[in-house]
């Protein structure tokens, strides 16, 4: 899909409301293993790959969340929909959000998967991580399975703009508060993000603020599940992520 300069690839699986998925950082949609299948079981799947990922080539520009958000939102109106759900995981979680912060219009429900909305959200040793990752870094991937799944992928150029943006602050606290799309945020029970900024990020939505009451009504709209069993790096493809967000995304629009 032409957006934004991007020739955006995208796969789109099965058939019903339409669910636009987005992967994490450095991999494409296989990272999601059989949940890609299994989400197209009920719903028109359409699974992206974001700005030099996967097929998706690079172009003459930075990496940043908004960026690529606004690339969602371009393929969004590209593809005729008027609005769509959209789920991302860690590096997807964070486009996902900025897309319903920054195109509102074009999303119907929200699902965030193992990312947050402050960059101290993250355990520090993971932000140690990202303050190392650079260009040499993406040296290492040409003896990565991946470099033969992904051979048009320029490596080092992706890890140099990977690193350049994941080492930046930022706080989207006030953006989470004002959002009015149905949310669903999934963690692991491991996770890459702390218990307190996923009790934080919930508590902004508007959740855990009072008791629910013995009929449920005083519920969030919003909802938070924390999976077992399971951390940031296995959370993708785990079959329990298809089970717990299908409910969320099948459930009628709450009335306003």
């Amino acid at each position: 899909a032409p957006v934004n300069g991007l020739k955006m690839y995208y796969e789109i699986h099965g058939s019903g409301a339409p669910l636009v998925l987005i992967h994490g950082g450095v991999v494409g949609i296989s990272m999601f293993g059989p949940n890609v299948e299994a989400l197209a079981k009920t719903r028109q799947v359409i699974a992206v790959e974001l700005q030099g990922h996967g097929h998706t080539a690079d172009i003459d520009r930075p990496m940043s969340c908004e960026a690529m958000a606004d690339d969602i939102a371009a393929l969004i109106q590209y593809l005729k929909l008027k609005r769509a759900d959209v789920m991302g995981y860690s590096l997807g979680g964070y486009v996902a959000l900025q897309t319903v912060i920054r195109h509102p219009q074009a999303v119907h429900k929200l699902v965030v998967v193992s990312a947050g909305f402050r960059r101290s959200g993250m355990y520090p040793e993971v932000l140690a991580a990202f303050d190392k990752m650079n260009a040499s870094t993406g040296d290492q991937m040409k003896q990565s399975p991946l470099s033969k799944m992904y051979p048009n992928v320029n490596w080092q150029v992706l890890f140099g703009k990977l690193g350049d943006m994941l080492r930046k602050d930022y706080d989207w606290s006030k953006e989470v508060a004002a959002i009015r799309s149905p949310t669903m945020l999934v963690f692991a029970d491991a996770d890459a993000v702390r218990l307190q900024h996923i009790a934080e990020f919930y508590n902004l939505l508007g959740g855990g603020q009072r008791d629910a009451g013995q009929d449920g009504s005083q519920r969030s709209v919003n909802e938070l599940a924390i999976l077992p069993g399971l951390t940031h790096y296995t959370i993708d493809a785990a079959p329990v992520l298809v089970e717990t967000v299908t409910p969320f995304l099948d459930a009628a629009m709450p009335q306003k």
